[in-house]
């Protein structure tokens, strides 16, 4: 199957400092990668890179074998319409209330969306992620958990076929962090692509088609699903090497 998303040689420097290092991979389409490794190995970052969030220092992304550095604005768009995003901290507008931050990817990419449909769309995506209080509410007012349950409804508002979680079951109680399992399986099931990091080896086994290991800001080691569950030495070292 074809590469959706592919990384060429990629690198990224913060602050003078090499966070990602000739990195090069692809991402199948209608499959499930999980990126793991130590904390500041670089994942979260070749996450960014492969959504477009972030702009290499050096080598190139490609979408559908399109560089989206050359991507025009339509393109761009429609890479932000299909792509879809829920950050490790929520990144929720501060100065918004909860209807006008799900209500804006509504706005940007179906403008003759009516309103009564937008708001529709809106609790139809509360229902599927069990949020269930108002949304006058401003993320503040928000448990961490409530905000990463927001965060994940904007992310699935306009139907994207690839998903990029970060951390996206982080502050969540049990029960909540199975109900958004549960919708990623059902994302599975449509054969959308999902790219994501996550800490908890339990949710990486039982969820990623692929299993890239980040170590130093490079691609150390990729195993398939069979690789981790059929080999109990190769489960320890990657579960070992997500808890460091």
């Amino acid at each position: 199957m074809a590469a959706i998303i592919e990384l060429k040689n990629i690198s990224f420097s913060a602050q003078n400092q090499a966070v990602v290092r000739d990195f090069s991979c692809q991402f199948e389409e209608g499959k499930t990668t999980a990126l793991v490794g130590p904390s500041g190995g670089g994942k979260s970052t070749v996450l960014k890179l492969a959504a477009g969030l972030l702009i290499p220092t050096g080598g190139d992304v490609f979408f559908r074998g399109r560089n989206i550095a050359h991507m025009s604005r339509k393109e761009n768009l429609n890479f932000r319409r299909e792509g879809a995003v829920v950050f490790q901290d929520s990144a929720l507008w501060a100065n918004q209330d909860l209807y006008q931050i799900l209500e804006l990817p509504l706005r940007v990419h179906f403008p003759g969306m009516p309103r009564e449909e937008r708001t529709a769309r809106i609790q139809e995506v509360l229902r599927d992620v069990g949020y269930k209080k108002e949304l006058t509410k401003r993320p503040a007012m928000l448990s961490m958990g409530e905000q990463k349950l927001i965060a994940f409804a904007r992310a699935i508002l306009c139907h994207p076929t690839l998903l990029f979680l970060d951390e996206w079951t982080e502050s969540l109680d049990d029960t909540a962090a199975q109900q958004l399992i549960a919708l990623v399986k059902r994302r599975q099931e449509a054969h959308n692509t999902i790219i994501f990091v996550n800490h908890d080896f339990n949710i990486i086994r039982d969820l990623a088609d692929y299993v890239f290991m980040v170590l130093g800001g490079q691609l150390f080691l990729k195993l398939t699903r069979e690789q981790i569950t059929r080999d109990d030495n190769m489960a320890r070292y990657i579960e070992k090497g997500i808890a460091s």
